[in-house]
């Protein structure tokens, strides 16, 4: 008997509501057989568009949803009750849930406390992403501190438990693990040590009663990485699988084996897409999509593919076809579903598995000593160990020891007709996208009740500061006409707020016996000697951009050649970066952004830089920035761009110190 397929999705959404309702509705059309909405990154943290952080980042990396309007207008002609709605979406997660029932209801034309409204929600199925540990680890998102975002992430998983049963209310997400430097050990024990810090807490709230408690685990979901070494990533899901069952049963007494088992959406890996010969991006991508299809036993239940072009830009419809008809092609061309697990009894796969497991038992308890994952959080251990992992990972990838075809090996390359017009192989986002947000955003205001409003914000003001579950009042300001800025700053002003650690100063150097590294030290040594003070570089990341992995890797290599680092972690004001340049005196600025908001940002420091006396400070640039963009921001004066073809670290130290010594007149 032939297995039905996975879930297929594209991870979609930018510009504004109506513009991400056409794409959904066209990749519907299509084919595929569920939504994932990228949202973008004011709406991740709870930010408005017209609020100083969400300059440059409206619509840029997923869509703006700042109230219930714009939820309506993205499932506009898309049965809700109907659909597997997948939503990346962490410390937001409970404010954007809210929206989608109520939008929900709506479009069923039931009221909220109708008997109605109960059948509308147990028909209600999807999955909001809602696993803040790892954004203080590796996706910068959180929006509160880690105890505070731990309650509002439980109360969300008991109330879709009582309310809509069909709901995934978290999906522990080792993906962005994996790109911020994880090994599979890692992965596999930091997503296991989140998944038991999440239902340690959800049994200790007493909100679920025991006798439930396996329906609790039953609707735990997991969202990971495949990479290229598909062999390793499906024995990395097969240990998976194994330790999830062990947990849930031994720590938990869940007794039902299909309640224990582990339930996994994936996206394969994008940052180890490469901007050289991005062709070969379609096989790294069918190699990964492998990796979570070929066993049965560890099978993705959902599966969404990044586009061959994503280390250019913003992938365009026909790159996101091109990626759902290989999933179409894996599914319904090949035998894969027609037969039972391919690599049950192979003792390679069991051996793997066993040496994974192993391992990863014994990282758990070294997370669990320290008190589980948020105390690992708060203590820096988790983030220490991404960055100095991804250290020794790129330092391999740079001296050629792990290979990246087109990249450190077989360079040499025909013209590539698919990049022949770089200025057409990747969507832009209109620039005055922020705009129509903006004045939309102020209509929206304009014409709701404000009494209505003010009496759902004081509710949850009231609520936060005591220990009731946070879902009704939620609820409340969805249907008032909240924004979703106004939602996130009650719980601001009540839970305080939050920097999580940058994990450089912990990590360790691995570059240091190097020539190309000897030689850069020499060159900083000397450029002291010409300056008469310690050359200072300050790493910033200005805006929402919470992707801080390649300023991390800059900022521990910088520091490994000599130079004093100045880095201060994620989500700054240009005003900030200009002000700490000054107040640091350092010899230049590298700006690290990964969300296409440099257009915005960028000139904002230089203008402030020049304001401040600074103009002559040079000022660099690193991130996602198509070939026409850099030639932009050369014009604008920033002295040098480091794109993802830029995969040298030490080379990029070393230019950026002549840039130094040419902006200061050193031979």
């Amino acid at each position: 008997m032939r297995d039905q397929p996975w879930v297929m999705r594209t991870y979609a959404g930018h510009s504004s509501a109506s513009e991400s309702n056409a794409l959904f509705r066209r990749n519907l059309a299509k084919g595929q057989t569920g939504l994932s909405v990228a949202f973008d990154l004011p709406t991740q943290t709870g930010y408005d568009p017209d609020h100083e952080l969400a300059r440059g980042e409206v619509g840029k990396v997923g869509v703006p949803v700042s109230h219930l309007g714009d939820v309506r207008a993205l499932f506009d002609g898309i049965p809700m009750t109907g659909m597997n709605t997948s939503m990346t979406i962490n410390a937001t997660a409970m404010w954007l849930l809210a929206l989608y029932e109520t939008a929900a209801l709506e479009q069923a034309g039931v009221a909220p406390d109708s008997e109605a409204a109960t059948g509308v929600r147990a028909e209600l199925s999807g999955t909001t992403q809602n696993d803040i540990v790892k954004e203080y680890l590796s996706r910068g998102t959180y929006a509160f501190p880690p105890a505070e975002s731990m309650r509002l992430t439980t109360d969300l998983i008991a109330y879709t438990v009582s309310t809509i049963p069909r709901w995934n209310p978290i999906n522990i997400c080792s993906y962005h693990l994996q790109e911020a430097g994880a090994t599979p050990v890692q992965e596999i024990a930091f997503a296991m040590s989140t998944a038991i810090s999440v239902l340690d807490a959800v049994r200790d709230a007493g909100q679920v009663p025991p006798e439930r408690f396996g329906d609790v685990v039953a609707r735990i979901s997991f969202f990971v990485n495949a990479g290229v070494r598909f062999v390793e990533e499906m024995c990395k899901m097969r240990a998976l699988v194994a330790l999830w069952d062990e947990t849930t049963r031994d720590r938990y007494g869940v007794t039902d084996p299909k309640q224990r088992r582990l339930r996994y959406g994936v996206q394969v890996n994008s940052l180890g897409l490469t901007a050289a010969q991005p062709e070969n991006n379609v096989a790294r991508i069918v190699l990964e999509m492998l990796g979570v299809t070929l066993s049965r036993d560890a099978r993705a239940r959902a599966v969404q593919l990044p586009a061959w072009n994503e280390a250019l830009g913003l992938p365009r419809p026909w790159d996101q076809q091109w990626s759902l008809r290989m999933q179409q092609v894996l599914a319904f061309e090949s035998d894969l579903l027609e037969h039972e697990d391919l690599f049950a009894g192979s003792h390679v796969v069991e051996a793997k598995v066993d040496e994974l497991c192993s391992e990863a038992r014994a990282e758990m308890a070294r997370i669990a000593e320290m008190g589980g994952a948020v105390a690992a959080v708060e203590n820096g251990y988790l983030k220490g160990e991404l960055v100095a992992s991804h250290s020794r990972h790129r330092a391999r990838v740079e001296s050629g020891e792990t290979v990246v075809v087109g990249v450190n090996r077989f360079t040499e390359t025909e013209r590539n007709p698919l990049t022949a017009d770089l200025e057409t192989v990747v969507q832009t986002v209109d620039p005055e996208v922020e705009g129509r947000a903006v004045a939309a955003l102020q209509a929206w205001r304009a014409s709701r009740g404000e009494a209505a409003v003010e009496t759902s914000l004081t509710a949850l003001r009231d609520a936060a500061k005591g220990s009731e579950n946070l879902m009704p009042a939620t609820l409340a300001c969805a249907r008032a006409g909240v924004t979703t800025g106004e939602w996130a700053q009650v719980l601001r002003e009540v839970f305080g707020s939050y920097r999580a650690a940058t994990g450089v100063s912990g990590a360790v150097g691995t570059a240091e016996a190097g020539p190309e590294m000897l030689a850069v030290r020499d060159l900083v040594r000397r450029t002291n000697d010409d300056l008469g003070s310690r050359l200072r570089l300050l790493v910033g990341k200005p805006g929402l951009d919470g992707h801080s992995n390649g300023a991390e890797q800059i900022a521990v290599r910088a520091r490994d050649a000599g130079i004093e680092v100045v880095y201060q972690g994620i989500r700054l004001t240009p005003a900030q970066i200009a002000s700490a340049a000054v107040e640091e005196g350092v010899h230049v600025v590298g700006l690290s952004i990964l969300s296409g908001s440099h257009r915005e940002l960028v000139p904002e420091v230089l203008r402030l830089l020049r304001e401040a006396g600074a103009g002559d400070l040079p000022v660099v640039v690193g991130g996602i920035i198509p070939d026409a963009d850099a030639r932009w921001l050369t014009e604008q004066g920033v002295a040098g761009v480091f794109t993802p073809k830029d995969y040298g670290i030490t080379e990029i130290i070393a230019r950026i110190v002549g840039i130094v010594r040419e902006r200061a007149g050193l031979p």
